[in-house]
């Protein structure tokens, strides 16, 4: 019985120091991101919804370092309705972050508002409000264990803002969906990245190509206080609209194959990313996988904005 409890404390031990581990890396690969932005990028900055006025439903699974106990994985769910009379949008983003014990909550509503500023550009403008729960099970770690016994669960207030300067053909925004005013503490594995203001500076163009090809630039950077500025730079080929291949590469040694299919109503999606370098765990095992779904409704909808 000793022996047996002396292997599985031993093992408890060793599966800490690996998250830690995996928490410095995840700390510098911006967990808040996410590859398929330049698809929807309404839960980084809900001004974007303002782009394709209509009623949608839209969800997103992650799941990082498949293979991995405990990696991280994260589940998005925005809806938005037009407000066709003034010219807005209103809608929730929930967003839940799993990384092995620690678990982040964040639920916003919106509304957004656009003004037409010249006779093809319009300026949209969100405010969001919401909360955040973050729950971090330490105890359960090595039960028993004076280091790992306080807990860490905190509901507290979010709000944000985006601003976004839009067309058919193209937008550039600023945003900063997570904003707060006081930080968690020393005790999270993640190092506050969770409670810390996230910046995002996005922008992106269509164009049609010949025989029914078209291309779609994306760039989306993200800052976050003492965690290096990540830039995702991307591009999207569609045929007739329909079917989209594309890349994404990031500045921290990551790179993303993904795959589009778009209808009137629905939109699906598929990224595969992978790391190319030494400093994140792409040498070992760093396959992250993300799927999206989309779906448009309500009358005239017509073709989708690829925007």
């Amino acid at each position: 019985m000793n022996i047996f409890f002396q292997s599985n404390y031993r093992s408890k031990i060793v599966f800490s120091c690996l998250l830690v581990f995996a928490a410095i890396t995840a700390k510098a690969q911006q967990s808040a991101s996410y590859t398929q932005f330049m698809d929807n990028l309404t839960p980084l900055n809900s001004a974007y919804s303002l782009i394709d006025p209509v009623a949608s439903v839209s969800t997103l699974v992650r799941e990082q370092y498949v293979g991995i106990q405990g990696a991280p994985n994260t589940f998005i769910f925005n809806g938005n309705l037009p407000i066709e009379s003034i010219n807005s949008t209103a809608g929730l983003v929930i967003n839940n972050d799993n990384f092995a014990v620690e678990h982040q909550l964040l639920a916003n509503l919106y509304f957004s508002k656009a003004v037409q500023v010249s006779t093809n550009a319009y300026l949209g403008v969100s405010l969001d409000a919401g909360i955040r729960n973050y729950v971090a099970d330490y105890a359960g770690l090595a039960p028993g264990d004076p280091v790992f016994t306080d807990d860490i669960r905190e509901t507290k207030a979010n709000v944000g803002f985006g601003v976004l300067l839009f067309s058919d053909k193209y937008y550039f925004g600023v945003s900063v969906p997570q904003l707060t005013f006081r930080d968690l503490g020393d005790g999270s594995l993640l190092s506050n990245d969770y409670f810390r203001n996230h910046y995002y500076i996005s922008g992106g163009f269509y164009a049609d190509l010949d025989d029914g090809i078209s291309v779609k630039p994306a760039v989306l950077v993200s800052y976050v206080r003492g965690v290096p500025t990540i830039a995702d730079i991307s591009a999207t080929f569609y045929a007739k609209r329909i079917l989209g291949l594309g890349f994404d590469v990031r500045t921290n040694g990551e790179m993303a194959a993904i795959l589009s299919y778009n209808l009137d109503q629905f939109h699906i999606g598929y990224s595969y990313q992978f790391g190319t370098s030494d400093v994140n765990l792409g040498v070992a095992n760093n396959a992250t996988h993300e799927v999206t779904l989309s779906y448009r409704f309500g009358k005239n909808i017509g073709k989708p904005k690829l925007l």
